[in-house]
């Protein structure tokens, strides 16, 4: 029997195996699950990728599914009621960048008719394909999430950082960073 090869990252830890092979790479194009993915991936900025994983349910309760009309409406009394909420990472600032980010997200959806298309557009449209054999070789940041990350500050964006959006870019699939025996990667390739 063959056993499954995957990226190295994903270490038999089961919440990772699954956003591993499930999610991470996998061109995602939902608008709520592309805002989910950008609050997530700025909830984790100095903490480890498996404590925003073990946190998720709870965020998208707490969130209102990720729906971000929801959030852009979100005020004082909410962000309160947040930072008492023990399933999520109470950060004020990580907090008040979700609502904000929520606001111009809704904006930016509507300027390019979704988030979608405007994201996306960064790469025409089709996943850029690393050809990584260990992992360990991937770049934290490129001259394309730092040009992105730029773009979104521009604005207004808030934990947009080069290396958040380099996650994010991987997390969502404009970037297949999978190494090329994972069996995603071959999934993806095909």
């Amino acid at each position: 029997m063959n056993e499954v090869v995957r990226c190295a990252w994903e270490e038999g830890v089961p919440i990772f195996k699954d956003y591993h092979d499930k999610e991470w790479g996998r061109p995602e194009h939902d608008d709520i699950k592309l805002f989910e993915m950008l609050i997530l991936e700025g909830a984790q900025a100095g903490l480890s990728w498996v404590t925003v994983l073990k946190k998720r349910e709870s965020y998208r309760e707490a969130f209102d599914g990720f729906d971000p009309k929801k959030v852009a409406l979100y005020d004082d009394a909410k962000v309160e009621e947040l930072m008492l909420n023990e399933g999520i990472i109470r950060n004020r600032l990580k907090i008040n960048s979700a609502i904000i980010n929520a606001k111009l997200f809704l904006e930016t959806a509507e300027k390019h008719g979704s988030f979608d298309k405007f994201i996306w557009s960064y790469v025409d449209y089709k996943p850029i394909v690393g050809q990584w054999t260990d992992i360990y070789d991937l770049p934290a940041t490129t001259p394309l999430s730092d040009r992105i990350s730029k773009d979104l500050k521009k604005l207004g964006f808030k934990f947009v950082g080069s290396t958040i959006i380099y996650a994010y870019m991987q997390a969502i699939g404009m970037v297949n960073d999978h190494v090329m025996d994972c069996f995603v990667y071959k999934e993806l390739t095909a």
